[in-house]
């Protein structure tokens, strides 16, 4: 019976799929934090049975954390009832915050509860509350009681009404003040908090405790009913009193958020070391600085800029520049300079990321979107501003020139064609109104027109030809204005429409208003996350002074955003990310196995050993949107900055590829270097620390004679012999990472300098699909070899009595 139970058991766990995502980063990065907390019973409503779980409690910074729950009771589909209430606090005392020390009340829109407005008792039927008190709240100018929000200590004083803004608007502030459950009693929301670098009044990482550790921070969730505090269903069936009101704000659940210590704790009184460069390097080396710091004389500053920028701070070195740049298109060094070396640090790529909402019919319950496929004839679509609704709203008339043109992408047959089952999306205002990109010159801008133009139906477009559902490229971009790769996102059509604002006064609006441009990606992610681009689309008059303004932020049912992010922030802020095809056609997300492999596929660039990505010819699993991010510096620099600079490049390539959410990891989104690259990494470390080649002729007579001027490795140089490569080389054993087995003499022979030809499972580090998938083979063989073993028993056992028993029978 033990065999045959281990055999069975084998069967299933053989056919038993991983769990959905295991082979994403973003698996990994919900980390063993989650706190799961149960409702209590109310004067008027029940929450025992609702279950609220915060999935990620430790180790935040500025990002977004899942919040799940069940249990509640189910809502009607436009009843302001039976809702939660979501807000982040400071506070110090281990049972939680008070009502005074939470961000909340400013939101836009008027969700039910969204106030810091309370009443008392004396107020029957409009929301009062029984248990407030004359003393308990202040009054502000209109004699209306509301809750105080206190900054932490020495951030400010309190606020002075129910609607001050000194510290968080109804555009910026996290607070959710209404978040409806999905029908069922449950639901499924991405919570954005906040470190004091996006908050300083709720000082979560920067405040300590007398012993010097971290103060945590809160997020609390207020559940809320059918009814108000004193008893009443609300005004047409919405609640109106506030969440905190006192009555509302005991039924709190109080979860701690244990962040990490903000900035890199690191003695201010060091002298820098300048980085410089792209913000595919960023959240990387931000983590790593803290680490870098503890065991050096100097600590290291990271500006970030376009790659351009960086690599020609690299080639004109000074005292006062920065000596380490960040890119993804190598560094060429001027004819007669110094060899400049490049370090591959880590593995990202950039994404579509996604906040999606829409209902299926009018008056239904509002879903996300969780499965999105663009190809790149979409992605010129709405990089050209070819859809109406990028620079009209639904009311005003579509311009002459984009007539017959879909509103949006949700209207658009190719949009539908490859995305079926959302059909709801070719109403009007349930699609995202334009991409929100980043402002910045770009190395990854380019990658991204590159992918675009490969494709011929895309690059047709672009030039002119008409789509086969009758869709025409704006004629703003139609020509020589996208010919080629640019490093960034031009916004061509600027044409005004004029707005009325009243008083015999007007103002104009055009493309760059409704759609206008993020800093970075990073901040793209945010505003992904937030549902609100900044889009600015009417006319109002303050002071007879008239300006353009926008609806605000939009309740989280109604947030519909997408931009290009890359990918460690797509994973920060929890965004959903759109398939897009590779060159076999197949559709693929951005995962450490799919970047992994494209990394494997890269050829070199014009610099050998410096891979080029290849949108256009990634195939067989590999995500087109990867890029390999290098260190680059000059050899000639002063000895101890080039020793510093090569330690650096060593922590990168070394514990700086354990991926995780502490000071020092690698943050998730980025999948760790291959061996081959690690290796590559640490030959370039030593080439800087030789320093300048003594002979002129450009031969390093301190080094091996491994490879072209003295790089360590084959390829060493560019075109003009001015650059290495990034020494990639010295150990040709054929082993990924100098761990060859010399008595092997079967296989391919593989150069640890190529990874092209590595492979994806040498990278160094497992994801979590491949740790998942060890555990389940290995307990698999345990399994089998356990069943074979329990049946051997019994039928050796029978064996042995048959070959003891003479024909015939009997005992003899």
């Amino acid at each position: 019976m033990a065999g045959v139970g281990c055999l069975l058991s084998a069967v299933v766990l053989a056919l038993l799929p991983l769990p959905r995502g295991a082979d994403q980063a973003q698996a990994a990065a919900a980390g063993d934090s989650s706190v799961t907390k149960s409702g209590s019973k109310g004067t008027y409503d029940d929450f025992s049975d609702l279950k609220v779980t915060v999935h990620r409690t430790k180790g935040l910074r500025g990002q977004a954390t899942r919040v799940t729950w069940s249990g509640g009771t189910p809502r009607g589909t436009s009843e302001g009832r039976n809702f939660l209430a979501l807000m982040q606090c400071w506070g110090d005392d281990a049972s939680g915050p008070d009502r005074t020390q939470c961000e909340f009340g400013l939101s836009s829109g008027v969700d039910a509860g969204n106030s810091r407005r309370v009443l008392l008792p004396d107020a029957p039927g409009q929301g009062s509350d029984p248990l407030e008190t004359e003393t308990a709240t202040p009054v502000d100018q209109n004699r209306t009681h509301y809750v105080p929000f206190r900054p932490v200590p020495g951030q400010g004083d309190p606020t002075t009404s129910s609607t001050d803004a000194t510290y968080f608007t109804g555009g910026d502030t996290n607070a959710i003040p209404f978040l409806p459950n999905d029908g069922n009693g449950g639901g499924d929301v991405a919570f954005e908090v906040k470190s004091s670098l996006e908050q300083p009044a709720l000082g979560c990482g920067a405040r300590r405790t007398p012993t010097g550790e971290v103060q945590p921070c809160w997020l609390v969730v207020v559940p809320r009913g059918a009814h108000d505090p004193d008893g009443s269903n609300g005004n047409s069936g919405n609640l109106v009193a506030s969440s905190l009101s006192q009555s509302n704000w005991d039924q709190r659940i109080a979860f701690r958020l244990d962040f990490e210590p903000v900035g890199d704790n690191c003695d201010p009184d060091k002298p820098e070391r300048r980085i410089i460069g792209s913000e595919l390097g960023t959240d990387a080396i931000t983590s790593w600085q803290s680490e870098l710091c503890t065991s050096g004389t100097h600590r290291f500053t990271y500006t970030q800029a376009g790659e351009e920028e960086a690599r020609q701070a690299v080639t004109a070195p000074s005292d006062s520049s920065p000596g380490l740049a960040i890119t993804v298109d190598p560094v060429h060094a001027p004819e007669g300079a110094a060899p400049v070396v490049h370090a591959p640090v880590s593995v990202s790529g950039l994404t579509i990321g996604f906040v999606w909402m829409y209902e299926k019919s009018s008056g239904a319950v509002k879903l996300p979107v969780k499965e999105l496929r663009l190809n790149q004839r979409l992605l010129a679509k709405v990089l050209t501003q070819s859809y109406a609704g990028s620079l009209v709203l639904n009311r005003e008339q579509i311009p002459d020139y984009l007539a017959g043109n879909p509103r949006s992408i949700g209207q658009d047959p190719e949009f539908q064609r490859l995305n079926p089952g959302l059909e709801a999306l070719k109403q009007n205002s349930m699609s995202p109104i334009g991409l929100v990109v980043s402002s910045e010159n770009s190395d990854t801008a380019r990658m991204v027109w590159d992918y675009v133009l490969a494709n011929s139906d895309a690059g047709k477009f672009i030039q002119g030809e008409i789509d086969p559902w009758g869709m025409k490229v704006n004629a703003a971009y139609k020509g020589s204005v996208i010919s080629e790769s640019l490093d960034y996102f031009p916004k061509a059509d600027l044409t005004p429409t004029p707005l009325d604002c009243g008083n015999g006064t007007s103002l104009s609006r055009n493309g760059l208003d409704m759609v206008p441009y993020a800093n970075d990606m990073h901040q793209a992610a945010v505003k992904v996350r937030r549902g609100d681009m900044g889009t600015a689309f009417q006319c109002i008059v303050e002071s007879n002074v008239p300006k353009l303004t926008g609806a605000g932020r939009p309740a989280v049912t109604d947030q519909r955003q997408f931009g290009i992010v890359d990918t460690p922030s797509a994973v920060r802020y929890q965004l959903i990310t759109a398939a897009l095809p590779n060159a076999d056609g197949e559709y693929v997300k951005p995962t450490d196995d799919s970047l992994l492999k494209a990394v494997a596929q890269m050829p070199d660039s014009d610099v050998a050993g410096v891979k080029a990505p290849d949108p256009a010819k990634a195939k067989d699993g590999a995500y087109p949107l990867t890029a390999v991010v290098y260190a680059a510096a000059s050899v000639d620099q002063a000895k101890d900055a080039r020793q510093d600079y090569a330690r650096a490049i060593r922590y990168a390539a070394g514990p700086g590829q354990s991926q995780g959410t502490a000071n020092g990891q690698l943050p998730y989104g980025y999948a760790p270097l291959p061996a081959a690259l690690r290796q590559q990494a640490e030959n370039a470390a030593d080439r800087l620390e030789r320093g300048a080649p003594a002979d002129p002729s450009g031969t390093d007579s301190t080094a091996p004679d491994d490879g072209p001027n003295g790089s360590g490795g084959p390829g060493g140089g560019d075109a003009d012999g001015a650059a290495t490569a990034g020494d990639a080389g010295g150990d040709t054993s054929g082993a990924a990472g100098g761990a060859a087995d010399p008595d092997a003499s079967d296989g391919p022979s593989v150069s640890p300098t190529d990874p092209a030809k590595q492979n994806v499972a040498q990278s160094g580090g497992l994801t979590p699909s491949e740790v998942l998938g060890l555990i389940r083979w290995v307990l698999l063989g345990v399994l089998i070899a356990g069943g074979a073993a329990a049946l051997a028993g019994p039928v050796m056992l029978r064996l042995s009595v048959r070959r003891a028993t003479p024909p015939g029978g009997g005992t003899g």
